[in-house]
């Protein structure tokens, strides 16, 4: 009886075992982060909480150490639109780079006179006709943050503000970048679907015979039966993972490499991989150079 006793006591532990060391972590009894999430991954295990549960706590705690320079657009990548800029200058990178909200700028980067909303533009352009536009009237504040400011103290401002988008300035009050609140929110939550997504079985998405959208998580066979290259799958099985060797870095949005004369060009990453390419097929040995020397 007292064997029937500890047996039914050793299969309750494990389930009592967790549940415990969770109320010790919500008393404060657990030490550090790394004993929380042990705790957590115990509970994945035993299916109490799923995956993507256990990954968006993991994403709260990783926001409340990260700062705005962790995960911030470089002020090169920064896509600006000029104060002297045509109407028609102003639709065309509005339309093409399908953004919502865009710094204006004044004769540099360093000169942030506001930002301009997409939606506050569109209007003006259909109602006022021949009227010439007054880019400053329809401009909203500009907000500056630190690049030491935490991510989850800015997650609060955004919210409390209603603003989506902040400034990055360095020590010397100069624009190191941007932010927005779709890349704090991506911390916690992962990928957020953009203009860029496509099916989730798709890994590649044809614009042309030479041009293409491509997830880094692409097989090299699928990628190399596709273009009719033969990239090695010897040492990466993935095609974001020979871009990630050839550049030396987790790369950010918007820069380029040229590898076997396939040009790519990073869409979407965050500080730990690539996500989402652009492939153009580069018709000449010349112009794969320049990419590659301007990417240098």
């Amino acid at each position: 009886m007292a064997e029937e006793r500890d047996n039914t006591a050793t299969k309750d532990r494990p389930q009592r075992s967790w549940l415990e060391r969770l109320g010790q972590a919500l008393q404060g009894e657990l030490k550090d982060r790394e004993q929380l999430m042990a705790v957590l991954s115990e509970a994945q295990k035993n299916n109490v909480i799923d995956h993507d549960a256990y990954s968006m706590i993991d994403g709260v705690l990783q926001v409340s150490e990260m700062q705005v320079r962790d995960i911030m657009i470089p002020r090169s990548q920064m896509i600006v639109l000029e104060l002297d800029a045509s109407e028609e200058e102003l639709l065309d990178t509005v339309v093409v780079s399908a953004h919502s909200r865009f710094p204006v700028v004044g004769d540099s980067k360093d000169e942030v006179v506001g930002i301009l909303l997409a939606k506050d533009l569109l209007p003006h352009l259909i109602r006022n006709g021949d009227e010439k536009l007054n880019i400053r009237d329809i401009l909203r504040p500009a907000v500056y943050i630190p690049e030491s400011k935490r991510l989850n103290v800015l997650l609060k401002e955004f919210r409390s503000t209603r603003n989506h988008i902040a400034i990055v300035v360095d020590e010397y009050s100069g624009v190191a970048g941007m932010v927005t609140i779709e890349d704090v929110l991506e911390q916690i939550v992962g990928d957020i679907e953009d203009e860029h997504d496509f099916d989730e079985d798709t890994y590649i998405f044809e614009h042309s015979e030479d041009h293409a959208t491509v997830k880094a998580i692409t097989p090299i066979e699928d990628f190399n039966e596709h273009f009719k290259t033969n990239f090695s799958d010897v040492e990466f099985d993935t095609i974001g993972g020979i871009v990630m060797n050839a550049l030396g870095h987790v790369p950010k949005r918007g820069e380029k490499v040229v590898i076997n004369n396939i040009e790519f060009r990073i869409l979407r990453a965050n500080n730990r991989r690539i996500n989402l390419l652009e492939v153009s097929l580069v018709d000449n040995k010349e112009k794969a150079k320049a990419v590659t020397d301007n990417v240098g």
